[in-house]
């Protein structure tokens, strides 16, 4: 039986970032062309999933790759017209049920330059993990244990930015 992946995404400057949230994933392949991604894998209960997104705008398929983790997937696509904000990810104006904006990495473009090239070196090297916000506390604890790789967020002074909002609702 296939599913759809729940599947977060946020805007940058330079960049278009997708976060396919499957746990424990394999078989992950990801196709990433001018116009559209398609991402398919398995769970470790072997369902399979498949998304398939007709891309707003064009962009750079040689200049973007994903990465994966134990809890997800993140895609990120390098627009081809760069500071163009893309109002959705979707060509269509028609939202998909397990399609969602990332509220916590969207924000002001103001400065954000250095921001997005530092995030996209991490996730060269460690793919943040934010489908696990979830199963966070609103003290920032995590309410599962996660294994010692976990990367938690930084802590930081409330309301400078870095931080998640401390409230998921």
């Amino acid at each position: 039986l296939e599913q759809h992946a729940k599947t977060l995404w946020y805007d940058r400057p330079r960049y278009v970032f997708l976060e396919f949230c499957v746990e424990d994933s394999t078989d992950v392949q990801v196709i990433i062309e001018d116009h559209r991604l398609v991402f398919s894998c398995k769970n470790a209960d072997g369902v399979e999933f498949y998304n398939e997104i007709n891309l707003y705008a064009r962009v750079n398929s040689k200049d973007s790759r994903e990465k994966r983790s134990d809890r997800s997937i993140t895609c990120f696509m390098r627009k081809w017209k760069e500071k163009v904000a893309w109002p959705r990810i979707t060509k269509e104006n028609i939202k998909p049920a397990w399609l969602s904006v990332d509220f916590d990495n969207w924000r002001d473009w103001e400065g954000d330059e250095e921001v997005e090239r530092a995030m996209v070196e991490e996730y060269a090297e460690v793919s943040l993990v934010l489908c696990a916000q979830v199963a966070w506390h609103v003290g920032g604890q995590p309410a599962v244990s996660f294994p010692h790789t976990f990367v938690p967020y930084p802590a930081a002074a409330e309301g400078d930015g870095q931080s998640p909002p401390s409230d998921h609702g």
